[in-house]
């Protein structure tokens, strides 16, 4: 079959099966993973996600693996925290919805004991679909972090990302997306964050098509970065990447004026036509009268994905599901195609 003039996807996250929750082993990830894959198969998305499941932890439920996967393990970064680590952080700005540090920079960091590549693998032989592959960037991660090695967040960050390009080098997934949920409240941060991001990107030397997802945060609902995407298109023009993910379908679609002119035509645009910060499913009509209007605020060839805001796992399965079935047929139904028929 032809590949659909715009693809369907999801941002990354899946809620955790309760019986994995419960029952939790190498085997038991593998079975829920592939279960991940197999709704998304079956409701016809065109490049499917793992659901970030290996990520989760019971520790840290409030991020679902987001930042603590990737730094507890790296070198330089202390995980133990102490009540002064804590004081001390509650006193910086932009991460007032955090109560703790993730982990106290003490040394250079480098990989340590990461191994995304071994987390790829798993899910490559859970399905033959077309993949995309997930993973925080180096932006959203260093805010989390206390630094008491390199006195400046950049290069902290820049040493965050030329870790994480090491992991993705040897990868070969469809797409890799790079997650970044801070830098849209920050965008005095845009210069070097986008530096340390494109880092990453550049190291994904095998992946076919490479994105980078930006939102406002979704935690427990809520938004935690306040800003416009005005002024974020200096940070869009300057990735080195194929497309970006972008959040819309909660936000509303005013603001896709400044990207008609304002992003550089080569940036393909991916759209969130699904709202994970609600749990009222959307009608396909209702999608893909969001998809029409998104084509009419930036052109006709601009939007290349139709996808969620952000991801799922703050959701139920229940609701998760119907939304995703449901934006593959409102994307058909914008699109014209018969769904029973492909």
């Amino acid at each position: 079959m032809s590949q659909p003039s715009l693809r369907t996807t999801v941002v990354g996250s899946y809620p955790v099966p309760e019986w994995l929750m419960a029952m939790p082993s190498g085997q038991a990830l593998i079975d829920a993973t592939r279960v991940v894959f197999k709704t998304q198969e079956m409701a016809g998305i065109d490049v499917v996600v793992d659901g970030e499941l290996y990520r989760w932890d019971v520790n840290h439920p409030d991020t679902n693996g987001m930042i603590d996967y990737f730094v507890k393990p790296m070198d330089g970064i202390r995980e133990q925290v102490t009540r002064k680590d804590i004081v001390e952080f509650s006193q910086l700005e932009g991460m007032g919805f955090r109560v703790a540090p993730a982990g106290v920079v003490e040394g250079p960091i480098d990989e340590g004991t990461l191994n995304i590549p071994r987390d790829y693998a798993r899910a490559r032989q859970c399905t033959h679909h077309p993949l995309k592959f997930t993973l925080t960037g180096p932006h959203m991660l260093c805010k989390t972090l206390m630094d008491h090695h390199y006195n400046s967040r950049p290069e902290m960050a820049m040493a965050l990302g030329r870790a994480l390009a090491k992991q993705v080098a040897d990868i070969d997934p469809e797409v890799i997306q790079v997650d970044e949920a801070n830098i849209t409240g920050h965008p005095e941060e845009i210069g070097w964050a986008a530096d340390s991001i494109n880092l990453v990107l550049d190291g994904a030397v095998k992946a076919k098509e490479k994105g980078v997802h930006l939102c406002f945060g979704n935690y427990g609902g809520q938004s935690i970065q306040k800003g416009h995407w005005e002024q974020l298109m200096t940070l869009i023009n300057s990735l080195h990447c194929d497309h970006v993910v972008l959040e819309f379908a909660f936000r509303g679609y005013d603001e896709l004026q400044y990207f008609r002119d304002g992003v550089d035509p080569r940036m393909g645009l991916g759209i969130g036509v699904v709202d994970v910060k609600v749990n009222t499913v959307e009608t396909p009509e209702q999608i893909a009268q969001r998809i029409e209007t998104a084509t009419k605020r930036v052109g006709d060839d601009r939007i290349r994905w139709v996808h969620p805001d952000c991801g799922f796992w703050m959701n139920k399965r229940s609701i998760a599901d119907r939304k995703i079935a449901n934006l593959v047929r409102g994307r058909d139904l914008f699109l014209g195609i018969d769904s029973a028929a492909s």
